[in-house]
């Protein structure tokens, strides 16, 4: 989180010049002739600005790390224009401008120009949590997880049908984009979605419109899970399931329960707790046989990859195959139509397997034959089930196949478009997944026989590394990131160790937002 500036960072900038020429002053009035604030704020954005207690040159700064963040090169703000905008003289601007405040501050520009006192939100009073000014990915997350549980907690049971169908459509965007774009392009989107269905389902709709509302907030609480399990946050990633899960159950819909067990078996898993995965999985399916939609599929794959991570062999190769056989048994429901990740299609069920079968090493024909086909499967990246995670996980696993089959060459082919990757990119399963290449090169019989693999892999988290300092886990710093040793330095030996941090998630959420399984 960002360190707020507070009166000790005040003096430091000048002060305590000004006490020693109007010590009379008291302290509250010396602070309001620094920072030159009003008694009462003029519009919005001019009290988010002071809730978050910096200054406009803070802001202008953080403005342009932001602008940078979304991919809007080159833009900036000045602190005259700032001013204004927070004052209320001026509204206009431009919509790279707009665009860029619109995720620093979770608000939509007509919402953020509001002024204070009709501003809706009642005097002194701001309606949810807000991320830092500037927020990287994980503070964003962590904002979303704070209302997320806040709505757990205090939900609630006259909207038209064009309002609904405008949801449903921004939703099924988010979905059908999520694996397409770098996360930090969308993850305001996601954030504020959500905020929006929750905003709405707090000011209590008719049953029929409810239950349409919580069906939706469920899905975002699942794109937001599975947001949060690729930055490495499995508690703010359980969190927002468990939420998920509550407004499934609101919604009373069988195929959105099965497709939050499923994320939760994806966190569970990827946090190193493949029993728990397996638990997930398997009461997943109970829904998914009753809404018998595309998630029937994926969590029989899934419940196969957390058992292959614990060497059943058997059981996990059988379920692979009842996955297949599965697939002549769906039926499509409004989860599918949404598309993209709500919807488990042939060509993510062909790289879970492949990924299960990566844990298997004397099932390394059958995973080198998965694996191939994900791959091609994965090939075209215009088509609307592609996905670059997917992509790069299907290429992962066919890199250990062949490592395993004495094909070094062949691995390294097939690691060559996941290096390519862009750091926005370089999401925790697929750096987990790149490890696993390592760490089979590092045990092969031929270890040694391709040290330009090997080095590539170590350079690549390392760029990995680079790119997210500063992005930790929250409630880590520097010196206890799982990147670094004892003295604060990079140390990708221990790179692997990120997501065992999530294994005490459970131990600290509030009792009334655990599942039955955790309680």
């Amino acid at each position: 989180m960002w360190t707020t500036t507070g009166h000790g960072r005040q003096s430091a900038c000048g002060c305590n010049r000004l006490r020693s020429s109007v010590g009379f002053m008291r302290e509250h009035e010396l602070e309001a002739t620094v920072t030159g604030r009003r008694a009462q704020p003029r519009t919005v954005f001019e009290e988010l600005i002071r809730k978050q207690d910096r200054t406009y040159e803070e802001v202008a700064r953080d403005f342009e790390r932001a602008a940078q963040q979304l991919g809007e090169r080159g833009l900036s703000i000045s602190t005259r224009h700032l001013r204004r905008l927070a004052s209320g003289e001026r509204t206009g601007t431009t919509p790279a401008t707009r665009r860029v405040l619109q995720v620093m501050f979770n608000r939509r520009m007509d919402e953020l120009l509001q002024p204070w006192a009709s501003g809706g939100f009642g005097e002194g009073k701001l309606p949810s949590p807000q991320p830092p000014l500037g927020a990287t990915s994980p503070e964003i997350l962590k904002a979303a997880a704070q209302r997320a549980h806040g709505f757990a907690l205090l939900a609630q049971t006259s909207m038209t049908s064009e309002l609904m169908e405008q949801l449903y459509d921004d939703v099924g965007q988010l979905a059908r984009i999520y694996s397409h774009r770098p996360l930090p392009e969308i993850l305001g989107l996601l954030a504020t979605t959500q905020d929006n269905l929750f905003r709405l389902l707090e000011a209590r709709q008719i049953p029929a419109r409810a239950r349409q509302l919580y069906f939706l907030a469920g899905v975002m609480s699942g794109l937001l899970a599975r947001a949060s399990n690729d930055l490495g946050d499995p508690y703010a990633a359980l969190t927002q399931a468990r939420t998920g899960f509550l407004c499934a159950d609101r919604a009373d819909h069988d195929g959105l329960r099965a497709m939050i067990r499923a994320w939760q078996t994806v966190i569970t898993f990827w946090a190193d707790r493949p029993h728990d995965a397996v638990g997930y999985a398997q009461s997943g399916m109970q829904f998914a046989s009753a809404a018998r939609n595309t998630t029937l599929v994926w969590l029989a794959s899934l419940e196969a990859r957390a058992w292959a991570r614990l060497g059943n062999a058997a059981k996990a190769c059988e379920l692979v195959g009842h996955a297949e056989r599965l697939r002549d048994q769906v039926q499509p429901d409004e989860l599918d139509d949404l598309g993209g990740l709500c919807t488990c299609d042939r060509s993510r069920q062909l790289y879970v397997a492949a990924d299960a079968l990566t844990w298997l090493p004397e099932q390394v024909g059958l995973c080198h034959r998965y694996a191939e086909e994900a791959v091609v499967a994965y090939q075209d990246c215009t088509a609307p089930d592609w996905s670059f995670a997917f992509q790069a996980g299907s290429h992962t696993a066919l890199a250990i196949a062949r490592i395993r089959m004495g094909e070094l060459d062949g691995a390294a082919e097939a690691m060559a478009s996941v290096f390519e990757l862009a750091a926005p990119q370089q999401i925790n399963p697929v750096m987990q997944s790149v490890w696993r290449v390592h760490a089979a090169l590092s045990s092969s019989p031929l270890v040694g026989g391709h040290p330009e693999l090997a080095e590539k892999i170590k350079v690549f988290a390392g760029t990995h590394h680079a790119h997210n300092v500063g992005a930790e886990l929250p409630g880590t710093t520097r010196h206890d990131s799982p990147y670094s040793d004892a003295g604060g330095n990079a140390d990708n030996t221990n790179w692997p160790n990120l997501l065992v941090r999530g294994q005490s998630a459970l131990a600290g959420t509030p009792p009334d937002l655990r599942s039955p399984k955790d309680r």
